[in-house]
């Protein structure tokens, strides 16, 4: 497996939101929708930047970045990207893959729940099968998107741990493109901070503390089906 090495920090803009209420419900976004509204409003000065493409991480990621694509009038496609879930918590990342042999690994946590290497090789191989079945989905035999020396800006539903858009920024730097910006709704603090030395820019419109969890800051934080994130591709593509 290979990871692409990180370009050169921009700018990052975090947005401190502090609220310990019940897990956050009281500065909670309605829905993903409304997030991406939110968060467009933070991103009109891309509007201009020749080459702009909007890039959703399924599934979540694709509704709020519809929303985006639409304010910044850009073009919107999927990067698929899976969660290595940590067995037996796999709510939790203990890594991510990505299109293009790419795999990013929080060693400190696999470390620390004592995991074997052939027990995170096996969560990798199941993730990547799954993998390779959305794309196919989800783009039903259509190209990716050429990113190479263009502006691709990566939106995500909210950032815990950080390692699915990690992996993401990796394979877009293998892929060449040429300046990455992220792009979320709510974020730990930390974790939006700590992206700053892989990605050019980033945006995060609420970053509360404590976090918690992404979902605990959506009033509807709903399963998005492969079926909605292929609608919303299609509209995005009309």
């Amino acid at each position: 497996m290979s990871i692409a090495r990180p370009g050169k920090p921009h700018n990052i803009v975090v947005n401190a939101t502090r609220n310990a209420n019940n897990g956050g419900a009281r500065d909670a976004f309605r829905d993903r929708r409304q997030a991406g509204r939110e968060l467009s409003e933070r991103l009109l000065d891309l509007a201009d930047r020749p080459g702009l493409v909007v890039l959703g991480l399924p599934k979540g990621g694709v509704p709020v970045a519809f929303e985006v694509a639409r304010a910044l009038q850009a073009p919107l496609d999927a990067l698929v990207v899976r969660k290595l879930g940590l067995p037996g918590h796999e709510e939790l990342a203990m890594g991510a893959i990505a299109s293009g042999d790419i795999r990013v690994i929080n060693e400190d946590l696999v470390r620390a729940a004592a995991l074997s290497d052939e027990t995170v090789a096996a969560v990798a191989a199941d993730e990547q099968r799954e993998l390779e079945r959305q794309e196919r989905e989800l783009r039903d035999g259509a190209p990716a998107p050429e990113v190479e020396g263009r502006t691709v800006l990566l939106v995500d539903d909210g950032l815990a741990t950080g390692s699915t858009m990690r992996a993401a920024i990796a394979a877009l730097r293998k892929r060449g493109a040429g300046a990455i910006v992220v792009g979320v709704p709510t974020a730990s603090p930390e974790v939006c901070v700590s992206l700053k030395q892989e990605a050019d820019d980033v945006v995060c419109a609420r970053t509360p503390q404590p976090f918690r969890a992404v979902g605990a800051w959506y009033e509807d934080f709903g399963q998005v089906t492969d079926e909605e994130v292929r609608r919303l591709l299609d509209q995005a593509r009309d």
